[in-house]
């Protein structure tokens, strides 16, 4: 199998990549820049591209079994007009992009990335894949993605719609978000904390992209979370038991919607999301808890400079 994966030099990307060449898979990356790092393996190819305008990288996709998705500027940004727009676009055209250019009628899978925002604030309740979207923005930016990816569904691909939870992983990410905090003593929950946190781990996160890639029985919306979502006021305790530093300086909410304005509102708000469709399959999480995971990422030497 040829795989395309879109976002290819990203957060994501630089871990799936190596993971699927390490499988045996021929890799196609495709992304702005290449890593600072250059893959150097006879099974990948580079193209650098902005997969948000239609081009000659396209033609690439002729040449691939598989598409792998991940494409979209960071979220993680104070959200002005220009902001929302950048989130959005990066999303629907490079989604777009790549259905006008998938092949007719061939045997195909397209991975297109989502994310558990679909869901919007939900309280306490379980949400898994069959429950409904929300009405604010990552939700409403959620659904017109996933639609663009189903479109290749009449071109006869199988389409999965991979709804991320919060990841967790080195060299980026919401731990290198959160560390300096705690690291300086002054780590602890945002607002309340009780808002729930669908986190995973980057090596479930991998591995459950191969695993949908070879399970032809998984279609349509798939959450990419970890089994046991945690509350905020949970992540810091955790945080703060592995490093050994206090976790009780709380974030007040209104310094939050202060300072990032509507993505500190969307910080103080969660989803307790859980992974029905990969369970049910049969996929097995190496890390279900959140202890486990962090501590594989962070390992005995608290103060590394990974993050």
């Amino acid at each position: 199998m040829d795989i395309l994966v879109t976002g290819s030099s990203g957060f994501v990307g630089a871990h799936l990549v190596p993971f699927l060449l390490e499988k045996g898979y021929q890799v196609i990356g495709v992304d702005r820049q290449s890593l600072k790092d250059p893959i150097h393996h006879s099974a990948f190819r580079f193209i650098e591209a902005d997969t948000s305008q239609s081009g000659r990288w396209q033609d690439a996709v002729q040449d691939a079994d598989a598409v792998v998705n991940l494409a979209g500027v960071n979220i993680f940004r104070r959200w002005t007009k220009q902001a929302k727009a950048l989130i959005y676009d990066s999303r629907i055209l490079t989604t777009r992009n790549l259905v006008e250019a998938l092949p007719e009628g061939k045997d195909f899978v397209f991975c297109s990335t989502s994310a558990v925002g679909f869901y919007g604030p939900r309280g306490d309740s379980m949400v898994d894949e069959s429950a409904s979207a929300g009405d604010d923005f990552l939700a409403q930016v959620s659904v017109d993605w996933e639609n663009e990816a189903l479109k290749a569904e009449k071109k006869g691909a199988r389409v999965v719609l991979d709804r991320f939870g919060i990841i967790l992983g080195k060299n980026g990410g919401a731990l290198a978000s959160m560390l300096p905090a705690f690291r300086m003593f002054v780590g602890g929950p945002l607002g309340s904390g009780r808002q729930w946190f669908p986190w995973i781990h980057m090596d479930d996160l991998v591995a459950a992209h191969l695993f949908v890639l070879q399970n032809t029985d998984l279609s349509g919306p798939v959450n990419f979370s970890a089994p046991n979502p945690v509350t905020n006021r949970e992540l810091s305790k955790t945080l703060g038991r592995v490093l050994n530093r206090p976790s009780f300086f709380r974030v007040p909410g209104f310094l939050l919607r202060l300072a990032a304005g509507e993505f500190g509102e969307m910080l103080l708000n969660g989803q307790r999301v859980y992974p029905k469709k990969l369970v049910e399959q049969g996929f097995k999480f190496k890390y279900p808890e959140l202890e486990a995971a962090i501590r594989s990422l962070i390992g005995n030497d608290r103060n590394q400079k990974a993050f």
